[in-house]
């Protein structure tokens, strides 16, 4: 019997920044990067609407492991509001439901003012969140729109760039769970208005900027794996391996460790015992360790203790 191939050894590791177009699902989206690599071993960090644009995080190969790591971040949006009238999906796709009055300026900056900081949000009836094991928007479009909970939310920065009635585009820098379509909403009925987003753009994940990310276009779906990497000035997208600068992006520290604690790490060695010395003294509760540029492990500090995240090196 013929030795059997592991896919994740032949599978590129590594990050994508994807530019994702309007008019496309982030499954679609995936779904072109995973014929370009021709494997399934790719997935995103946090979806974008169909009608929105902008940055998505793609892992690939034993990267994936690392999406935890990923998904939390703090993310900065660019959104168009439409006055005047509300659809059930607070988005250009869906029905009207609701119209009112068109606010004044003034009364936009007074509401932007009262959604900065920490909020409790209504997700929308119409997005992926599971309801007793059922996608909210599933039942939505069955007639059966589930009592969203709200949960907490941050908003660091909300902006408002222009008004040019009965647009409004804003800037919002938040945290990983925000919905700009609920924000869009709660912002318009504290005006006393409706509103929905006619567009919108993810602008940042962390420290990765949309600037930097590519497309994926029919020319790269039909080349191997090992040509992924195009110039940035061609448009398309590159296969970044997982580094330091990466983690300096999600705002985790990394530290240098010897090919020796390396080795113990690989072996799943107690951390205490390994890294004691260099442990005592840090303050963050998650570190990537890397010998050299190659990433070894992600360890985590619970209750005082330090434990494995994951072994990238022993993959």
């Amino acid at each position: 019997m013929g030795k059997k191939t592991n896919k994740s050894d032949t599978t590129p590791s590594g990050l994508i920044l994807l530019h994702k177009r309007p008019g496309v699902t982030s499954f679609d989206a995936l779904r072109d990067i995973k014929r370009a690599l021709g494997t399934g071993k790719a997935g995103h960090t946090g979806t974008l609407d169909k009608f929105a644009e902008g940055l998505l995080l793609v892992l690939t190969g034993r990267a994936l492991k690392l999406s935890q790591w990923f998904t939390h971040c703090d993310k900065q949006y660019e959104g168009v509001m439409r006055f005047g009238d509300e659809t059930d999906t607070l988005d250009p796709e869906g029905a009207v439901i609701a119209s009112a009055p068109l606010p004044d300026r003034d009364a936009v900056e007074s509401a932007l003012a009262q959604f900065r900081g920490d909020i409790e949000q209504a997700p929308p009836a119409y997005s992926a969140i599971h309801i007793d094991g059922e996608r909210a928007s599933a039942l939505a479009r069955r007639g059966d729109a589930p009592a969203m909970r709200k949960r907490p939310v941050t908003i660091y920065r909300l902006e408002l760039l222009s008004w040019e009635p009965p647009h409004a585009k804003i800037f919002v820098h938040c945290s990983s769970g925000t919905y700009i379509r609920s924000l869009a909403r709660d912002i318009a009925l504290a005006t006393g208005s409706r509103a929905y987003l006619t567009a919108l753009t993810r602008t940042h994940v962390a420290g990765f900027k949309l600037e930097d990310a590519g497309t994926v276009s029919s020319e790269q779906l039909a080349v191997s794996s090992e040509q992924l990497a195009v110039s940035s000035e061609r448009g398309g997208v590159s296969l970044i391996p997982i580094s330091k600068y990466i983690f300096e992006c999600l705002n985790i520290t990394w530290l240098e460790i010897s090919p020796q604690d390396a080795a113990k790490i690989r072996n799943g060695k107690p951390l205490e015992n390994v890294l004691h010395n260099v442990l005592h003294n840090v303050l963050q509760n998650v570190i990537a360790l890397f010998s050299g540029d190659e990433l070894i492990a992600v360890i985590e500090r619970h209750n005082n203790e330090w434990k494995y995240g994951y072994v990238y090196a022993r993959d």
